[in-house]
């Protein structure tokens, strides 16, 4: 067991975070985000920021229909916004809400680059690489992961994102 342990500036500061002695801060939606997020999806965002800058991973659990979409968007534009968005993400998620994903961010993130990776005439090998150099978003379903997984391999990635 540890006895004792002295940290300072940001590691003490990521151990108070985490040991619940201060709160992650709530963020306010990104100018660019069309929408309005309730306080609790305002701390989601925090959260999902807080977690960005120790390169750390996160689960968002809130009930289904709580807004972890638009949280998700939040984020993102928060990042473009503070120029930390330095490589595409990818989202992972069922083939049935591909189309749910692809308008909610036309609706509330509408500056975001987006690519809906899916279909028989998505692009591949060479072409894929060159069709995610200037995007923010790949979105493509569990269904396509083990048959694109080369080019998906090939790609840095800003973070994964499973649905």
């Amino acid at each position: 067991p540890v006895v004792s342990f002295d940290a300072s500036g940001a590691l003490q500061d990521l151990i108070t975070t985490l040991t619940g002695k201060r709160t992650v801060e709530a963020l306010s939606p990104p100018a660019s985000f069309k929408g309005e997020l309730r306080p609790y999806q305002a701390r989601g965002v925090g959260w999902l920021a807080f977690l960005e800058e120790w390169n750390l991973g996160a689960c968002l659990a809130d009930d289904m229909g709580l807004g972890k979409t638009i949280e998700f968007i939040a984020f993102l534009l928060h990042l473009k916004e503070q120029q930390k968005l330095e490589h595409p993400t990818l989202l992972v998620c069922p083939t049935s809400v591909l189309g749910n994903w692809e308008r909610e961010v036309k609706k509330f993130g509408p500056s975001l680059k987006l690519l809906v990776h899916h279909g028989d005439k998505r692009p591949k090998g060479k072409n894929f690489a060159k069709a995610v150099q200037e995007k923010d978003l790949i979105i493509t379903s569990y269904a396509l992961i083990h048959r694109d997984l080369k080019d998906l391999q090939s790609i840095a990635w800003q973070g994964v994102v499973l649905d």
